[in-house]
C-alpha cells in the first residue's frame, strides 16, 4: 500500500489575526467606521473557555438525597453559555482590547466577561460584535452579502 504524504496537514498553528468593521456607533475623527481587530482563535482555546462555564454536580431531590436511576447517579450539568459567548468575544477581541487594564477600570468591571457588555451596551452594537467575532472564529455562517473579513498578517 502507497504511504499518503502527511505534510499537507503540517501547517503554522501561529494564531491568526482578522480585521472586520465594528458597529455604526465606533467612529474615528474623520467619521470612519472604526475596524476591529480578532484573533482566531483555536478550536481547543474555545472548548477550553466554554468547559470553564460548565459545571457538573449531583442532581438531588426536594430533601437532598442524590437521585439515583437504574443504580447510577444522576448528574445536573449547568452550562453558563451567555457568558462563555462574553468570554471568547473578550478573549478573541484585540483591537479593542477588553482585557485592558485601564478600559476595564473606565468601566468599573473587574471581570473581563462583563466587558462586552458594558462597551457595547446597546443591544445592536452587542449583535453586530458577537456576530462578527462568531463569524471570523468559524462558528457562524458569514451572510453571502455580509462584508467579508479581511486577513491581516501577524505583526
Amino acid at each position: 500500500m502507497e504511504k499518503k504524504n502527511l505534510k499537507y496537514f503540517m501547517r503554522d498553528t501561529k494564531e491568526e489575526i482578522v480585521t472586520a468593521p465594528g458597529p455604526d456607533s465606533f467612529k474615528d475623527e474623520t467619521g470612519k467606521v472604526i475596524d476591529f481587530e480578532i484573533k482566531v482563535l483555536s478550536q481547543e482555546t474555545i472548548n477550553k473557555i466554554n468547559e470553564a462555564y460548565r459545571k457538573r454536580s449531583m442532581a438531588t431531590d426536594k430533601k437532598g438525597n442524590p437521585l439515583v436511576t437504574m443504580g447510577e447517579v444522576v448528574w445536573k450539568v449547568e452550562k453558563d453559555n451567555a457568558r462563555a459567548s462574553r468570554h471568547i468575544i473578550a478573549e478573541a477581541l484585540q483591537y479593542p482590547n477588553l482585557k485592558d487594564p485601564e478600559l476595564m477600570k473606565h468601566y468599573g468591571c473587574a471581570d473581563m466577561t462583563e466587558m462586552p457588555l458594558k462597551v457595547f451596551s446597546r443591544a445592536d452594537e452587542y449583535q453586530h460584535v458577537s456576530r462578527i467575532v462568531m463569524q471570523a472564529l468559524g462558528l457562524m455562517e458569514t451572510p453571502d452579502d455580509s462584508v467579508e473579513l479581511d486577513a491581516a498578517k501577524n505583526s
